[in-house]
């Protein structure tokens, strides 16, 4: 089910940020349904090729497999995990209407159980552009028709944070004591998902978030990094793909690993907290308290797993690297008050050990 909804949005917020910035509408409707809106361009409705994308039209999506066609790529947010784009959606819904506003007409079509009922056809002006998909699913094929509110405005707030100028919002019309609604818009980026994350884990030992953004074309694509340590011993550190989490990490978490040790080691041994002789920082003493968002957008990514949970592009690792390495060695140069207490803590571990 939440598979179902994620297709939906995805294909909404891939409209929207193809334009830069807008928003998406996500509504749980009390009779059961998902209505998905967005502010974008408004696709082609025609069954074929769209002139304008040269990918297959919005009818053609929601009647037919399309997958090789389907946009992929640094700029590409994939929502949900399987990939079976508006066909399967449509398929499994018992009813489902599409609304595209373009050109200032707007022009609607409906369907039930994946088969049209009638071509798109014109229901009168339009303001403005954008899509609206809404869609019952099938009750006679899910055991609940149900969607978990928590579970979908994780995720939303999840891709917000990592596309900075979305705006989603969730609307959950069903219960009986009024609708309940969460948007989510982060101008910072990774640097507010980082903020919200260290909230959860206690008292700052510094309140500056540390954060950059570089695009490397030996990679083929952009990371964003933020990272700050607090008080905490917990260490949270995540890492995506393309907006996909990675639970199990990958080039571009070891990347960071790497990084932030060479970093954090160089500082050590300049202001004579290490010796020649004194072993480098190990993982599990620079990750204590650290709390980091590690964001890597590819032309190609190249997953393992069957959830495709960990990234394998071997390029990634050294060029997050040496990024993390340069940024954070420069931050410890400009902030050296700062920089001492969290070089002197991860160091003050090593020499205990």
């Amino acid at each position: 089910m939440h598979q179902l909804v994620l297709e939906v949005a995805g294909r909404a917020v891939n409209e929207v940020l193809a334009t830069g910035a807008g928003c998406v509408d996500v509504t749980l409707t009390s009779d059961g349904g998902v209505r998905v809106a967005d502010d974008g361009p408004g696709g082609a409705f025609e069954a074929g090729v769209a002139a304008d994308t040269g990918g297959p039209g919005l009818e053609a999506l929601l009647t037919s497999l399309h997958t090789e066609s389907e946009p992929s790529g640094r700029h590409v947010v994939a929502l949900g995990h399987l990939g079976i784009g508006l066909f399967v959606a449509n398929a499994l819904s018992s009813r489902l209407t599409v609304e595209v506003r373009r050109d200032g007409v707007s022009r609607a079509q409906e369907y039930a159980r994946g088969v049209a009922l009638a071509p798109p056809a014109a229901v009168g002006p339009a303001t403005g552009s954008g899509t609206t998909i809404a869609f019952w699913p099938d009750a006679e094929i899910f055991e609940t028709t149900q969607c978990s509110f928590a579970v979908l405005a994780e995720r939303f707030r999840q891709v917000a944070f990592l596309n900075r100028g979305l705006e989603i919002s969730l609307t959950d019309e069903r219960p009986a004591a009024g609708a309940r609604v969460a948007r989510f818009r982060f101008p910072d980026g990774v640097r507010d998902f980082v903020a919200a994350l260290d909230a959860e884990t206690g008292a700052l030992l510094h309140p500056d978030v540390i954060g950059f953004e570089r695009e490397d074309p030996r990679m083929a694509g952009t990371m964003e990094v933020a990272l700050l340590w607090s008080a905490s011993r917990v260490e949270r550190v995540h890492s995506f793909a393309n907006s996909r989490a990675t639970p199990q990490g990958g080039t571009h978490a070891d990347g960071f690993r790497d990084g932030v040790a060479a970093a954090v080691t160089a500082y050590a041994r300049k202001r004579g907290l290490l010796t020649a002789a004194d072993p480098g920082p190990v993982a599990d003493r620079i990750g204590e308290g650290l709390t980091a968002i590690v964001s890597v957008k590819l032309d190609r990514p190249e997953f393992s797993g069957a959830t495709r949970g960990l990234l394998g592009d071997a390029e990634v690792r050294a060029c997050v690297g040496e990024a993390v390495q340069e940024h954070l060695g420069c931050w410890f140069e400009e902030h050296p008050e700062r920089a001492a207490e969290v070089v002197d803590r991860i160091v003050r571990g090593i020499h205990q050990d």
